[in-house]
């Protein structure tokens, strides 16, 4: 190969990218925004790990690694100060019920917790406010991603969303 590089083809991200399911005004617009979208689909679809009052939980359809979630808002909104106060809260309270039920279900060793503002500093999808929580482990960035620049992971989606849903607390 003339470049070094292993391929490891993932063409289910061509949808991402430029497919059918990205709208037009990009997602700037509820109407084509999947984190607006995701709390409205069902079965297989249904990343969705938890529904709050404010917020919901959804996992990584492109994840950094196995369980990695996004905490939204319902409200298509761009701007953490955007948030009212409840939101504020109920987005904090799932990002630390996510940690929890992560390392009940997983192991987890830490975390990456974080938003990215703008689309200048890395948010793919800068229109609709999402905290990312990243579990990770001891190794996970081992040789494949350093040398064989290929992540693996060992679960699938559909899985992943099964062992947390069925792991999230019901509320008292």
């Amino acid at each position: 190969m003339p470049d070094g590089l292993d391929r490891l083809w993932t063409p289910h991200r061509l949808t991402y990218i430029s497919g059918p399911d990205r709208p037009g005004e990009g997602h700037e617009k509820p109407a084509g925004c999947p984190f607006c979208l995701a709390p409205e689909r069902e079965g297989e679809e249904n990343l969705v790990v938890h529904r709050g009052e404010r917020v919901f939980v959804v996992l990584n359809l492109y994840p950094y690694n196995p369980g990695h979630l996004l905490v939204c808002p319902y409200r298509h909104l761009a701007d953490y100060t955007e948030l009212d106060t409840e939101e504020t809260a109920e987005l904090a309270d799932c990002t630390q019920t996510a940690m929890r039920v992560v390392r009940r279900v997983s192991n987890a060793h830490g975390f990456n917790i974080g938003m990215n503002q703008g689309g200048v500093a890395g948010a793919g999808i800068a229109a609709h406010l999402h905290q990312h929580v990243v579990p990770r482990w001891g190794g996970d960035a081992n040789f494949m991603p350093v040398i064989g620049r290929t992540k693996v992971l060992p679960q699938l989606l559909a899985d992943t969303r099964t062992l947390l849903a069925q792991a999230w607390p019901v509320p008292a």
